[in-house]
């Protein structure tokens, strides 16, 4: 689940070539948003099921899952955004620790290290086939991947020890912002993923075609602002600072569309 912030800009170029109106580029805060496909699944557990036993028991058995699977190509959609390998077999779990973490590190670090850390996860748990609740192996690949952030970002915080996320993930801190978020996607009619919301209001499924993403934003930049702001920024107690840094920069976005994560 993601909420799109999206904001204008006039753009700085001088080119003798620039157009006669003045150009506009739009600069993007990708937010994530907690939601859970087995909310039940006991927290206490590394993990409940494999995923291709969880998927049988959702479909009816062997027979529903095999229609299911060609409905959605999966494999094949996957394959054509350059991800040959989804493990079927990999360990299904409870996510609340994970999405804690993740909104954690967010308001900690800012968006950018938030998502790279969302990207390395999606490889640890859909290739590899790690748990989502397997909380030391989550903290040991969460404390590499946040420090290779942040000496990316020539920053000079401090990155979480692999101790100090194992200690976070044991707790309940975030826990009642991640609650508050499921209600509120519960109130917007949000019962499946993926979906974007742009705008704070405008739910766009997570399955359509560029094209539908490209009209609303040259809306967006054809009214020169954006109607309402992140809604889910105060539920989930990110700050305007935060997301005013964004998610991507220009070359960060277009590197990760070229090894095809985001």
């Amino acid at each position: 689940m993601r909420q799109i912030i999206t904001e204008n800009s006039p753009s700085t170029s001088n080119s003798k070539n620039r157009r006669k109106s003045e150009v506009k580029e739009i600069s993007f805060s990708l937010l994530r948003v907690p939601f859970f496909l087995e909310p039940h699944y006991d927290e206490s557990k590394p993990f409940i099921e494999s995923n291709r036993d969880r998927l049988i028991k959702k479909w009816g058995g062997k027979q529903g899952w095999e229609i299911q699977k060609r409905r959605h190509d999966l494999k094949g959609r996957g394959m054509a955004v350059g991800i040959p390998h989804f493990n079927l077999d990999r360990l299904a779990s409870n996510s609340m620790a994970s999405h804690r973490l993740i909104q954690h590190i967010g308001k900690r670090y800012g968006l950018f290290v938030s998502e790279a850390l969302y990207d390395r996860l999606n490889v640890y748990y859909f290739v590899e086939g790690h748990a989502l609740n397997d909380k030391p192996l989550l903290a040991a690949v969460a404390a590499e991947d946040i420090a290779r952030s942040l000496a990316q970002m020539n920053s000079t915080e401090i990155p979480m020890s692999e101790e100090e996320i194992l200690d976070f993930l044991c707790s309940n801190e975030g826990r009642r912002e991640i609650e508050n978020a499921l209600r509120a996607l519960d109130r917007l009619g949000v019962h499946g993923i993926p979906k974007f919301i742009i705008e704070g209001s405008r739910i766009v499924d997570g399955a359509a075609s560029p094209d539908v993403f490209a009209r609303i934003f040259r809306d967006i930049v054809a009214k020169g602002r954006v109607e309402r702001g992140p809604v889910f920024g105060e539920i989930l107690g990110v700050g305007d600072d935060v997301i005013s840094q964004g998610s991507y920069t220009r070359e960060t976005l277009f590197e990760n569309i070229a090894n095809h994560v985001v």
